[in-house]
């Protein structure tokens, strides 16, 4: 089993568990590290492309992203999400009455 994860009882046999037993993550070691997320995902949550989330990243309005390797980069889950709700909450400044 992974360090990271738990086995939860799901109260279906005598065990408690059962082989199709849902694994919940457990809490992350460091707080405020969260759940790293790449760029698919974060196009997915925020409904932007590539370009434009390098170009919000160079105007400092969206979540710097986290070197993992040489040639790979994500993004903290939370960070994103956190945007997300702002910009629904304040809009883009561009309504048009």
């Amino acid at each position: 089993m992974h360090p990271n994860t738990q086995h939860l009882p799901t109260g279906n046999s005598p065990g408690g568990t059962t082989s199709g037993a849902a694994i919940q993550p457990a809490p992350a070691a460091f707080p405020g590290t969260g759940k790293l997320v790449r760029l698919p995902i974060v196009e997915g949550l925020t409904g932007l492309k590539r370009s434009s989330i390098y170009k919000a990243m160079r105007e400092r309005s969206f979540p710097g992203s986290v070197r993992l390797s040489a040639r790979a980069v994500a993004w903290r889950e939370s960070e994103v999400l956190a945007w997300c709700a702002n910009r629904a909450k304040t809009g883009d400044g561009n309504d048009q009455d």
